[in-house]
């Protein structure tokens, strides 16, 4: 597995990473489906995701959080806006406070998730993020999203490997 492409696109605020997967379209799919795999990739290593609640349909949600080493906790809300299995996945970020309210500020507002074939074997996943503006999108890229990403998709690897944590 690797990342193959990363495209930032300022003009429509989206950053677009693509990555070669060891799986079929089926397998990548379920990274997303099962929220205990989705656990073992999102997020840093040293600050991982729990899932609440898991609704992986149209206009169902996901829940969940994610904790650092030194019990700092971040909160998150997807609404699923498309659900298409097991090839093409759309969701709206909803900041929340830390009852879980939603509240504005939050510069990453949507992923677009698809999963192809690709040619010789295996699955082609990208995930596009959007931004609310300008500068959302370069705070959110000086925070190190791009990097981020990568370490995502790494993290996919050993998922798809069975080495995962």
């Amino acid at each position: 597995m690797s990342v193959i492409s990363v495209e930032k696109d300022p003009e429509s605020l989206t950053m677009t990473v693509t990555a070669d997967l060891h799986a079929t379209v089926e397998r990548a799919w379920q990274l997303w489906a099962d929220p205990r795999q989705f656990e073992q990739w999102w997020g840093p290593p040293d600050y991982p995701a729990t899932v609440l609640h898991h609704d992986l349909r149209a206009g169902g949600r996901i829940t969940f959080f994610m904790a650092g080493t030194e019990g700092e906790r971040h909160d998150s809300t997807w609404e699923v806006i498309a659900a298409e299995p097991p090839r093409h996945l759309e969701l709206r970020d909803v900041d929340v406070d830390d009852d879980g309210r939603p509240n504005d500020g939050n510069a990453m507002t949507a992923m677009i998730i698809t999963i192809g074939e690709r040619d010789g074997g295996g699955a082609v996943m990208a995930i596009r993020i959007h931004f609310d503006s300008q500068a959302g999108m370069e705070e959110v890229l000086a925070m190190g999203v791009e990097q981020g990403m990568r370490i995502v998709f790494s993290q996919i690897e050993a998922v798809l490997a069975g080495t995962s944590a």
